[in-house]
């Protein structure tokens, strides 16, 4: 199924994702604007050739847009709300409220303006409750509502955009689970993985991140 706000958000019963949502106003719209400009001009450049964009290249345009926003998130500039431990802990909560329920939860990692999350839908027949987009949403409403609270604050709390990735095989699987346990240290936030208070994994991931 395919819907689309922003950029295309695929989902598939059963299927495992990579997310990423960060807090509105962690990257300031001027510097999104540029990294737009510089990837729909490559868009623009296979139109003008007549093709359409090779998978690989979806792909790499994908990583390298998602790269950019990363390196600048690390930079810390913008909104740093979730570095208040208050609601850290209410954002992993809340991505742990309904772990084997609607999903299986593998992997999170809070940083101070985003949030990485590595996690399997559980299809219930026709039920849409463990879809992406209604799981993203859940997650994103209830923490908006309680941050902005703590803060005695209004206003949109998460960018609404983010970015998911349905995860194809093992290879992909092992590399956004290292990926997402690992952030804080590419951060330089800490040395160790296991040091970052606000990070974690199922208990299946733990035992094979440390064998």
């Amino acid at each position: 199924m395919l819907r689309r706000r922003y950029l295309p958000h695929l989902e598939f019963p059963n299927s495992s994702y990579f997310v990423t949502f960060r807090l509105a106003g962690s990257i300031p719209k001027s510097v999104l604007d540029g990294w737009n400009f510089e990837r729909y001009a490559i868009k623009r450049e296979t139109e003008r050739q007549k093709r359409k964009l090779s998978e690989y290249e979806r792909t790499r345009l994908d990583y390298l847009f998602s790269a950019k926003i990363e390196n600048y998130l690390h930079l810390g500039h913008g909104v740093c709300w979730l570095q208040n431990p208050r609601i850290a802990e209410i954002t992993i909560d809340t991505l742990k409220r309904f772990d084997e329920d609607r999903y299986r939860l593998h992997a999170w990692c809070v940083m101070p303006n985003h949030v990485h999350v590595v996690f399997t839908a559980i299809s219930k027949g026709s039920e849409t409750t463990s879809d992406l987009i209604p799981i993203l949403h859940s997650w994103k409403s209830y923490t908006a509502h309680q941050a902005n609270k703590i803060l005695a604050r209004t206003g949109p709390f998460w960018q609404e955009e983010y970015y998911d990735r349905r995860i194809r095989g093992d290879e992909e699987f092992g590399h956004f689970i290292n990926y997402t346990l690992q952030n804080p240290v590419f951060a330089r936030f800490c040395n160790l993985w296991s040091d970052w208070q606000w990070s974690g994994c199922s208990q299946t991931i733990h035992k094979m991140m440390n064998d």
